[in-house]
């Protein structure tokens, strides 16, 4: 964390203001080089004769580099601090030389990399800091300096010891000095690196606090002429972005924006760190992006990526994420403004990343292989991503000169979304920091009508999210088959939230569509909803004001949801006939779970609904393994699974359901690709429950199913009674059956009215049983 400023590579007690070009102060140092063979070291004076021919031969290595002239002045300086010191003085004098041959030391290691030379280093630090009484004016110099050593130390070989030792020193050398001392600015930015260190190491915040301090201090305490003004701003910068990005504080996010801008300022044209500086601020500018939208951040990201990419020289490091991460700018512009221009701009960024990448990054992976693996570091991870992001951009190009597939996965426009509009208006629905839009499409339209809704917002959507856990909480409702607690009230707060949905968000759509003033009650209208981001995780199908009479969604419409709408474009309405195939899932008893008695009177009912309509088959306990079970469901049309099923929120994909072996998860399940399927009725738990860090991906069981093929899938948001389960299970079975027909909103309407019923039996305010069951789909 942080940059390199004067503070953290300073030479202490090299010469100030002396003419490295005056040629005769070379030839003048050359010929005190005879008299050395003559120095003897237990000569105070002979020993400051060292010293000055080191400090000529440092200044010959500052002006020309020349390694020659860096062995020279460790030699002299070397020799220089074996000399004996018989007084306090002479001790004064020889911890000083230490000190600069504790620089050289690490100058050395700079340009061979010898590890021997930084544990020199120390060892002089360490010496001359033992010399140095209390009180005297360099003894802060001399903490800070060895300091800096173990902070050297640290960079190269990652020992915490070392970053703790550096951290101490650094701390007590800022202790020590005085107010108004010149140097007071640096002991702030050197601490505050050192802590930046070890927030990366451990993730602490409160360290991330401390270099925050440090580094507002020692911006501060220094002149905005001073050549250190630009690290301390750009240092600043990278730790608020830091802290915004754990805890989420737009503030620090617009912090760190100032903080890169006026680093850019007062770094001088020509300068080796401007491109990073470029680099950064594009970076700030992209997470404001992400975070508001504004497409005037995004295009603050593309200038300053550009800059950055301008500005970096031929093989640097960077180069090939920087050209990354302009083609993913470039993409999200193309993705707002549908303008291909930018995607072919796209396209030249990726092609360039990946031909700077090193071959050795470019290996293909299998399909199958996590993205990353415990033994990864964070920078590996970090440079698989962008390897994995430019080939995939690269291989989309590619498909794009394919004839017929010059759209492949590109948005699809509005008059190929249209059609997916069949059994009933379907209303998409966002939701930002200030406000919340619907986008209302009606089946044979060919337009899209806007429905502001201003009263709801992110931060509603997060407190009902939040209250709604609550709720379920004190219900004890987790995993079906747990025998819920003596019921805390919970009404409350479910009650509250299914409140602010209806005031806030359907009822206002309920009213534009003109359901609340004439709807038929015989054959209710269906409504599909396609909510993002926060609203994914909120029951807009069950919203209704409770202490009212007919104030109810389910009063006026049948309601079903949708991941995406060309998710509806694949279904299709579909007609039994004898040759469709059910499967039926069922487990009473799965090891490592909850016993589920229901399931077996589930099984029965969907058995008996079908006998003489369709074939049907079933699976239970330990025939329900992973393997048959993912067979089985590639014969058979339909699939029902009662069971339990559980959601991993570190790995959605990971997510599935129990067998008797073992979890078949939504990964395995997608590897498969089912064709012409029908329903999947997932009687389980947390079947339609989302990642809350993914909530606009919409990854669950629910749509996992959907996406591999089935059409309609009934799930839950929550666990379910197991003694409700086949209630609803034989009420829509009863339906569909006798109807005849999938699609066209048909499950949706099944469940609706089975629901009804378990609602009539329960009473309509036991929210926490009848609300989780959903449809998804067509």
């Amino acid at each position: 964390m942080g940059e390199g400023s004067g503070c953290e590579s300073g030479r202490a007690g090299s010469p100030k203001g002396s003419d490295c070009n005056n040629d005769k102060s070379w030839k003048e140092a050359e010929a005190e080089q005879l008299k050395v063979q003559y120095v003897n070291t237990d000569d105070e004076r002979s020993a400051e004769d060292l010293r000055d021919l080191a400090r000529s031969h440092l200044e010959k290595y500052d002006n020309t580099g020349a390694l020659s002239e860096l062995e020279q002045t460790f030699e002299y300086y070397y020799a220089s601090s074996i000399a004996r010191a018989p007084d306090e003085h002479a001790s004064l004098q020889l911890a000083e030389r230490l000190t600069n041959l504790g620089a050289v030391y690490s100058d050395r290691f700079d340009s061979l990399g010898e590890l021997e030379d930084l544990d020199g280093a120390i060892r002089c630090d360490a010496r001359a800091l033992a010399l140095t009484p209390d009180g005297h004016p360099d003894i802060s110099r001399r903490h800070a300096s060895l300091g800096m050593s173990y902070t050297n130390r640290y960079q190269h070989l990652g020992e915490l010891a070392d970053l703790e030792k550096a951290i101490e020193y650094k701390a007590r050398a800022l202790e020590l000095t005085p107010d108004g001392h010149p140097d007071m600015s640096d002991r702030h930015a050197g601490l505050g690196v050192s802590y930046g260190h070890r927030y990366e190491r451990l993730g602490n915040l409160a360290d991330l606090e401390k270099t925050i301090e440090c580094e507002t201090r020692a911006l501060a305490l220094t002149p905005d002429d001073h050549p250190d003004m630009s690290h301390h701003h750009a240092n600043l910068g990278m730790s608020y972005t830091d802290r915004y990005k754990r805890l989420g504080d737009l503030a620090d996010l617009e912090k760190a924006i100032i903080c890169d801008t006026r680093a850019i300022a007062s770094t001088p044209d020509g300068h080796p760190d401007m491109s990073a500086r470029y680099d950064s601020l594009g970076t700030s500018y992209r997470d404001r992006y992400k975070r508001l939208g504004n497409l005037a951040d995004l295009e603050k990201v593309i200038e300053y990526f550009t800059r950055a990419l301008a500005l970096t020289p031929d093989g640097h490091p960077d180069m090939s994420r920087r050209h990354a991460a302009l083609g993913v700018a470039y993409t999200d512009q193309y993705q707002r403004l549908g303008d291909l221009a930018d995607l072919e701009k796209a396209i030249e960024c990726d092609t360039t990343a990946l031909v700077l990448t090193p071959d050795a990054s470019r290996r293909s992976y299998r399909p199958t292989q996590p993205v990353a693996s415990d033994s990864m570091t964070p920078e590996q991870v970090g440079q698989q991503r962008r390897r994995l992001a430019s080939e995939y951009h690269t291989l989309i190009a590619q498909i794009h000169q394919i004839p017929g597939f010059e759209s492949f996965l590109q948005p699809l426009k509005a008059d190929r979304l249209l059609p997916a509009v069949r059994s009933g208006p379907v209303v998409v629905l966002n939701c930002h920091t200030d406000r919340c839009d619907a986008l209302i499409i009606m089946p044979g339209h060919d337009q899209v009508t806007h429905l502001p809704l201003p009263s709801f917002t992110e931060h509603e959507a997060q407190l009902a999210r939040s209250q709604l856990d609550g709720s379920l909480a004190k219900k004890g409702q987790r995993q079906r088959g747990v025998k819920l607690r003596n019921p805390i009230s919970y009404e409350e707060g479910f009650e509250t939230v299914l409140g602010t949905l209806w005031s806030d968000i359907v009822q206002p759509v309920l009213s534009y569509l003109g359901y609340l003033d004439d709807t038929p009650r015989d054959r209710l209208p269906h409504i599909t909803w396609c909510p993002t981001g926060l609203l994914t995780f909120l029951p807009l199908h069950a919203a209704g004001d409770y202490s009212q009479p007919q104030s109810r969604v389910f009063n006026y419409a049948i309601s079903s949801y949708t991941p995406t709408l060309s998710a509806l474009l694949a279904s299709t309405p579909s007609q039994f006939n004898r040759r469709c195939q059910v499967l039926a899932i069922g487990q009473a008893s799965t090891p490592g779970q909850n016993r589920l008695p229901g399931t077996t009177k589930e099984l029965a009912h969907v058995k008996a609904h079908t006998h003489n309509k369709t074939e049907y088959s079933q699976l239970t306990d330990s025939q329900a393994t992973t393997a048959a079970v993912l067979d089985a469901m590639e014969q058979h049309d339909w699939v029902h699974l009662a069971r339990h099923a559980s959601q991993n929120c570190k790995d959605p994909i990971k997510s599935g359901f129990h067998l008797h072996d073992g979890t078949l998860d939504l990964s395995t399940i997608s590897q498969r690709s089912f064709k012409n399927k029908g329903l999947a009725f997932l009687s389980a738990c947390q079947t339609a429950t989302g990642d809350e860090n993914l909530p606009d991906e919409a990854i669950h069981l629910a749509s996992g199913m959907l996406m591999s093929g089935y059409p309609s899938v009934i799930a839950t948001m929550w666990s379910v009674d197991d003694n409700d389960a086949p209630l609803v299970a034989d009420k829509v079975y009863a339906q569909l059956m006798k109807g005849g027909m999938l699609g066209n909103g048909e499950a949706g309407r099944a469940l609706h009215y089975a629901v009804a019923e378990l609602r009539e039996k329960v009473k309509e305010k036991e929210f926490g049983r009848w609300v989780p069951y959903i449809h998804i789909g067509s």
